[in-house]
């Protein structure tokens, strides 16, 4: 599974219609219609503004619209792109300028698909790796057994405080969990507690 970072437009004519597509990051449905909202402010005299969102890695949800095209035609064919390059996080808005010709059902779902790949072929992907989260407290002492951890296992540090006692907040690979967690079990004998914080992601770059 993958995200991008960064905008990308890809657009063309066929039978003297005018497709713009654009592919951008959001990590929210608020986020999204913020971005439509731009869009479609940008090309307000448009015909239709189609597009297709995913969302949330760990529990992906995802929408389509055909705006007004024929049922399937449009919104759809943007969307199996976006699951066929296996992104989430990212929304894709195809705005098409009507040229006069039909392009019927199968040259629709051409046109629309075509817009969004081309986004996509453009697209600088991160990948997309599903953590274990886990905060650890632990004495001073065992700074040392904490670090052999982190050169053992497959960690991002996401927060540290350092006080009486040092508290971190990782992020495992949920492939190592369970062996780190484990190991973390074996040093409950000095001092070193964990609680769990519940399934995440982090991202890195495949560039």
């Amino acid at each position: 599974m993958y995200t991008i970072s960064q905008t990308t437009q890809h657009s063309f004519r066929e039978k003297g219609s005018k497709f713009i597509g654009y592919l951008f990051p959001v990590s929210s449905k608020e986020e999204f219609e913020d971005q439509l909202d731009n869009i479609k402010s940008k090309y307000p005299d448009a015909t239709h503004h189609c597009y297709a969102w995913r969302i949330n890695p760990t529990n992906t949800k995802e929408f389509s619209t055909d705006d007004g095209e024929p049922s399937g035609t449009a919104g759809q064919p943007i969307l199996n792109k976006l699951k066929s390059y296996e992104v989430v996080n990212c929304g894709c808005v195809v705005v098409r300028y009507y040229g006069g010709t039909n392009l019927g059902t199968s040259g629709l779902i051409q046109a629309y698909g075509r817009s969004a790949e081309g986004c996509l072929e453009q697209a600088e992907r991160s990948t997309i790796i599903p953590t274990k989260n886990v905060e650890i407290t632990y004495p001073y002492n065992q700074q040392k057994e904490i670090d052999q951890l982190k050169n053992r296992f497959d960690l991002k540090e996401i927060e540290a405080q350092y006080l009486e006692r040092v508290t971190i907040k990782i992020a495992c690979r949920s492939d190592q969990a369970e062996s780190f967690l484990n190991a973390l079990k074996n040093l409950e004998h000095a001092g070193v507690s964990t609680e769990h914080l519940g399934s995440g992601y982090v991202t890195m770059s495949t560039n």
